[in-house]
């Protein structure tokens, strides 16, 4: 066996040059938000690939910036922020733990072992988590005080976006576009099927989404109040 020569402190490192290369076979994980679906351990509580790109897009991640994903799911949201950039970081938020243990095996699949993940309900949790820069909702937003809290922890200039399905939830973002402004789309996507011999369109559930920026002044809805 022939021994390791180290190099004395005086010489120059050797560098080290690694090639790697994608199997032909292995999934394409691109570089920018909306990975194949199939990228994610998940029980079906997932935001699907087109809606979490649509998503990302509005939450605008930037270098160093912290994201509060409410709601974790599978944690999709709060990945593919901290993937844009190595500086940036994400708190996923889930209150249940089968859950929140997937959160974690994604995120160290995906290559952001850095994920911070929080077992808990918000907003109790919310108080003891470092202020974000911006906040995605995903789920939960009917519990009492979610949303208003997570208003409340966002600076000035930042971001949140809340998506939802549901009737009751989209009252809940109807009026806080009409306190606080911002924007309210509504996302709806179809992919085509085998229909008998042809093929057709299934429409998955449309999401309603409210994006908005805080400013300095909150738009107070009454009549005339703003003007």
């Amino acid at each position: 066996m022939t021994p390791v020569r180290h190099s004395e402190p005086d010489e120059p490192a050797a560098p080290v040059a690694v090639d790697c290369r994608r199997a032909p076979d292995a999934p394409r994980l691109g570089a920018v938000p909306g990975l194949p679906d199939t990228a994610y351990d998940h029980d079906g509580q997932l935001t699907k690939r087109h809606v979490r790109a649509a998503t990302l897009g509005v939450l605008a991640p930037a270098p160093g910036e912290l994201l509060w994903d409410i709601g974790g799911g599978s944690g999709s949201i709060a990945i593919e922020w901290m993937r844009t950039h190595p500086s940036c970081r994400a708190v996923s938020v889930e209150r249940d733990p089968v859950r929140a243990e997937r959160i974690g095996r994604n995120a160290e699949r995906l290559g952001v072992p850095g994920l911070h993940v929080v077992t808990g309900a918000a907003p109790a949790v919310l108080a003891e988590l470092p202020p974000p820069d911006a906040v995605f909702i995903g789920g939960g937003l009917t519990a009492p005080g979610l949303l208003d809290a997570c208003w409340a922890a966002l600076p000035v200039g930042g971001r949140l976006v809340a998506n939802t399905v549901t009737l009751e939830s989209e009252a809940l973002l109807a009026d806080a576009h009409r306190r606080h402004g911002g924007e309210l789309t509504r996302l709806a996507v179809a992919h085509a099927v085998p229909v008998g011999g042809f093929t057709g369109w299934r429409q998955a559930m449309p999401v309603t989404q409210w994006a908005v920026q805080k400013a300095e002044r909150t738009i107070d809805p009454r009549p005339g109040a703003d003007r």
